[in-house]
C-alpha cells in the first residue's frame, strides 16, 4: 500500500486555441473499441472543471471516501481494500476522460506531499510499543534480514524462471520497499523505475488483501509478528491495513517498513 487531475488556466487556453471546441481532445468515442460516447455537454463541463487546481485533489479524496465507505459496508473485508477500489475508480476516470497521469498528478500533488508528514507520524505508535520492540530486538533483526533478502531474490528467481528480461528482473527486486526508495534502487541497479513503481503498488495491495489468509493458514496469531511481516512484505499499503487491525500491529508494520527500506537500499546494490 503505496496524484491529481488539473489543467492550469494557461494550459486550458492552449488546448482551446489548438483544438477549437475540444472535440479533438475528448473525441466522442474513446479508443477503437467503440465505447459509449461522451456528449458535447459533458465534454464542455469536464474541460471547464479541469482548469481548476482543486479538481484532482477533490476526485482523489472522493474516490477514497467512496472506497472506504464500501470497505466499511463489507465489514472491513480484506478483499474490499479501499486503496484497490480507489485506484480502480481513478484509473477508470482517467481513461474515460483521456486525461494523462501527469496532468492528474499536477493537481493532487498535495496528497503526495502529505506522505512525508504521515510517515514521520508513524513514530508515535512505534514509541508507544517501544518496550515490546526492545524485548524482541533479536527476532526483529533476524526477521528483517530474512524478509528483506527473500523478498528481493525470490522475485528475481521467479521472474528468471518465467523468462523475464534482466531489466524486468531487476525492476522486481525492490518491489517490497516503499515507492520512492524502490524507484531509486531500481535506477541504481539497472531496473526500470516506472515499472518498479507499478510493481510496488501491486505488491502493497496484494499484501493488504491476502496477508490475513496467509497468517491464518500458518496459524500466526501474534499481532506484533503479523504487523512486522506485512510491513516487510507490503510497505506503506500493508502498514495502513495493519493499523486498521490494531495499534500494535500497525506499529510493528511501520517499524518493518522503515527498516526494510533502509536495509534494501544498502544491501541490494552491493549484492546484485
Amino acid at each position: 500500500m503505496g496524484a491529481a487531475i488539473t489543467f492550469t488556466v494557461d494550459q486550458h487556453l492552449g488546448h482551446a486555441h489548438c483544438h477549437g471546441t475540444g472535440d479533438e481532445v475528448f473525441p466522442e468515442k474513446f479508443g477503437e473499441s467503440g465505447g459509449k460516447s461522451m456528449t458535447p455537454q459533458l465534454t464542455e463541463i469536464w474541460v471547464y472543471l479541469s482548469a481548476s487546481p482543486l479538481l484532482g485533489l477533490t476526485i482523489t479524496l472522493l474516490a477514497y471516501q467512496a472506497a472506504f465507505w464500501l470497505f466499511k459496508r463489507s465489514g472491513m473485508h480484506p478483499l474490499a481494500n479501499p486503496v484497490l477500489i480507489a485506484v480502480t475508480i481513478l484509473v477508470s476516470l482517467l481513461m474515460l476522460t483521456g486525461t494523462s497521469y501527469q496532468t492528474y498528478f499536477d493537481g493532487a500533488q498535495f496528497v503526495h506531499f502529505l506522505l512525508g508528514p504521515a510517515t514521520v507520524a508513524l513514530a508515535i505508535p512505534l514509541y508507544m510499543q517501544f518496550k515490546r520492540v526492545k524485548s524482541m530486538l533479536l527476532p526483529v533483526v533476524m526477521g528483517l534480514l530474512a524478509g528483506s533478502l527473500t523478498a528481493a531474490f525470490s522475485a528475481i528467481g521467479i521472474a528468471k524462471l518465467f523468462g523475464a528480461s534482466l531489466p524486468t528482473q531487476l525492476s522486481l527486486a525492490p518491489k517490497s520497499v516503499t515507492t520512492p526508495i524502490a524507484m531509486g534502487i531500481a535506477e541504481r541497479i539497472g531496473g526500470i523505475p516506472s515499472l518498479t513503481a507499478v510493481l510496488v503498488i501491486a505488491t502493497g495491495i496484494l499484501g493488504a488483501v491476502g496477508a490475513r489468509y496467509v497468517f491464518n493458514a500458518m496459524r500466526i496469531q501474534d499481532q506484533a509478528i503479523r504487523g512486522f511481516a506485512i510491513g516487510v512484505a507490503s510497505h506503506g499499503i500493508g502498514t495502513a491495513r495493519a493499523f486498521q487491525v490494531s495499534e500494535q500491529t500497525g506499529a510493528f508494520a511501520a517499524l518493518a517498513m522503515g527498516l526494510n527500506g533502509a536495509l534494501t537500499a544498502l544491501l541490494l546494490p552491493m549484492l546484485i
